[in-house]
């Protein structure tokens, strides 16, 4: 059985906020297949991974896209400890509670702006810091959501739709260097943050009766995924929006 080898790789996993979340397991997988790995995490998640740092072989640092002091630090850090890197996971989303309760219609100006800061913007921010030093046949992968209404998912749809675009937009401008850009639109899996989402259950049943395997994925799944779209053996991927759903975006109403 072939199996994928990414030592001596160097790989940069962002938002690992605990054991569910899909950074998490996909940061797990990468250290299983040898790679070097630097994950950034949030100070206010600090408590909740104490004990990830002992099952996964990792430098942890803090790194918040909104603090732009720490996100400088991480990026010195990142820099001085590797030289280059060749991987790069982005998870990073967030809105308040109560922009997902409702319509988008009542989301404010505000929290507008700010799901679409951390969740979409994050992307090519992140980049343009990183790609000086990201070596050539290196890979990127942000996780994101179908371009579909949810009901109560409102300006995450949004988001997501713009990080879609994003995706694209930069696998055109990194491929010239053979950097390549994808994208991992996950089913619904039970992370913290989908605890916030009414209704996330009717999700979960949703995708289950409608999806051609007729069940939910895993977050396992989702790494292998992503495993797969960071080693060579996708090289000739790239600008892809990659479905671990089970089928479930393929079929109609």
């Amino acid at each position: 059985m072939a199996e994928i080898d990414l030592s001596p790789k160097n790989a940069i996993v962002l938002g690992v906020a605990d054991e569910k979340s899909l950074a998490y397991t996909i940061a797990k997988k990468l250290g299983m297949a040898g790679a070097n790995l630097i994950i950034g995490y949030q100070l206010r998640n600090e408590a909740k991974i104490t004990h990830i740092r002992n099952e996964i072989n990792a430098d942890f640092l803090p790194f918040d896209v909104m603090d732009d002091d720490l996100s400088e630090e991480f990026f010195k850090q990142v820099s001085e400890r590797f030289g280059k890197i060749d991987y790069l996971v982005h998870s990073i989303a967030f809105t308040k509670r109560e922009t997902l309760k409702g319509s988008l219609v009542d989301t404010t100006k505000e929290n507008y702006i700010l799901a679409n800061d951390v969740s979409v913007f994050s992307l090519p921010f992140i980049v343009q810091k990183f790609q000086s030093i990201m070596n050539e046949n290196s890979s990127i992968i942000a996780l994101t959501f179908m371009e579909r209404v949810f009901p109560n998912y409102n300006v995450m749809g949004i988001c997501k739709a713009g990080l879609n675009a994003s995706i694209r937009y930069l696998a055109n401008d990194l491929g010239e260097r053979q950097i390549r850009v994808n994208g991992i639109s996950a089913g619904p899996v039970p992370t913290s943050a989908a605890g916030a989402i009414d209704t996330f259950p009717k999700m979960l049943e949703a995708y289950e009766k409608k999806s051609p395997l007729k069940r939910n994925i895993t977050s396992e799944e989702v790494a292998n995924t992503a495993l797969f779209l960071l080693s060579d053996l996708s090289k000739g991927i790239t600008g892809q929006i990659i479905y671990v759903d089970a089928g479930y975006s393929v079929m109609g109403l």
